[in-house]
């Protein structure tokens, strides 16, 4: 791993801290404990580190994106509940200098019409959605890319 390459940081949503057992049908069994060690690993394969977070604060989150600038090769975010209504974390993430994934576990295409409309897409290079936890193993791999090639 090169010592030039700033971690990535993963930033989970409100009620994610609750993966594996809030709405199993919609979500899957893992839990956040899983996406975690599944970020690590694939980090690690990719000769990159992650800074791995969750809150239920909007205010956290925002704090967590502005300390990022300088410090992160890139943000991977699943924004949950702040997706459809979060524009101050949208402006947060437009303060952020390098590349944003946006991940969903389950596809928001399907889910209610109210949650269709992503705020933080707007500030993301790229989005996955609909591939379970596996979206934030493709989101960690493109992202260590990406910072090995501005490293």
């Amino acid at each position: 791993m090169s010592d030039t390459i700033r971690p990535i940081l993963v930033i989970n949503g409100p009620n994610l801290d609750m993966l594996g057992t809030r709405q199993p049908e919609i979500y899957g069994s893992d839990t956040l404990a899983d996406v975690e060690a599944l970020c690590r690993r694939t980090a690690a394969d990719h000769g990159v580190t992650v800074d791995f977070r969750q809150s239920d604060s909007e205010a956290e989150i925002m704090g967590w994106i502005k300390r990022a600038r300088g410090t992160a090769s890139g943000i991977l975010i699943n924004p949950a509940g702040f997706t459809s209504t979060s524009i101050a974390i949208l402006d947060s993430l437009l303060i952020f200098d390098g590349p944003i994934i946006e991940v969903h576990i389950s596809p928001l295409f399907r889910r209610d019409a109210f949650r269709h409309l992503s705020y933080v897409s707007k500030a993301a290079t790229a989005k996955i959605e609909g591939f379970g936890i596996a979206g934030y193993a493709f989101a960690i791999m493109r992202l260590a890319e990406l910072a090995k090639l501005a490293a």
